[in-house]
């Protein structure tokens, strides 16, 4: 038996969610947390790599016991509905177990994954926000409703099956960089723009690039999102948006898991 949790974290003072030297990530977070919480070494997995800054609503990870022996037993003695409450005093203020479900030993929270959802909050007014600060990108000049709906329009070139190369940045070790893109929307909400996107997968920082390159569309700058598919060159997009608007949303498994909590 695995445990598959629900995760939600603010990752402004985290080096991301993957492992590192330094040990301030949220794998690592987690891995002390129900390790102490079990009295037992436990592996958390999660479903994505999530970047230094960026946050998440709907994070899924598994938790296994390290020692093969233990992980034949019953070793979770609590209630899935309950955990979150149990977890809680050993989890980082920025971290919170939302949901708990067991899952069987097949599963894995990143290859089982049908598709996962991003959402990217950008405030444009002239004046900051310190409630917001690392929660959202702040642009400075606001984006007109004219301007909203060329957002939009681009949206629309997203969709589908296309070949999302030139929405990668350098570094990355991928070759296949074909993605299916479900749907991809904008829309203005309590004051805040919106970018909700979702695909059977994701490239290095591709979110941030769609966002970035919208903005641009607002703004008026050079942008060709049709050549940039066609001959995959990052040139014709618009930068890179900051780490910090940007949230992992969602993650669809079929059939759905039942997260509990109570």
């Amino acid at each position: 038996m695995k445990l598959a949790i629900l995760v939600k974290y603010l990752g402004t003072s985290f080096e991301g969610f993957q492992a590192q030297p330094s040990g301030n990530t949220i794998q690592q977070h987690l891995t002390s947390a129900f390790s102490d919480f079990f009295g037992f070494e436990c592996a958390v997995t999660g479903c994505s790599r999530t970047d230094s800054g960026v946050h998440a609503n709907g994070f899924v990870a598994t938790v296994m016991p390290v020692d093969p022996v233990i992980a034949e037993k019953e070793w979770c003695n609590v209630p899935c509905e309950k955990l979150h409450r149990a977890i809680y005093p050993f989890l980082h203020n920025d971290i919170a177990v939302i949901g708990a479900e067991n899952v069987p030993n097949t599963f894995h929270p990143r290859y089982d994954a049908k598709y996962k959802e991003y959402i990217y909050i950008i405030k444009d007014t002239p004046a900051n926000d310190p409630f917001l600060s690392g929660r959202v990108w702040h642009i400075k000049r606001p984006v007109s409703n004219e301007e909203l709906r060329k957002m939009q329009d681009v949206c629309s070139l997203f969709v589908g099956k296309h070949d999302f190369g030139a929405f990668m940045s350098k570094g990355s070790s991928v070759t296949d960089t074909v993605r299916d893109l479900k749907y991809a929307s904008i829309e203005r909400i309590d004051g805040l723009i919106r970018f909700t996107v979702s695909a059977d997968g994701f490239l290095y920082n591709m979110v941030r690039i769609m966002a970035g390159t919208l903005v641009g569309i607002a703004y008026g700058e050079d942008i060709d999102v049709r050549g940039a598919l066609t001959v995959k060159d990052r040139s014709k997009l618009g930068i890179t948006a900051p780490p910090c608007g940007l949230y992992l949303n969602r993650v669809i498994y079929d059939p759905e898991i039942d997260f509990k909590c109570k």
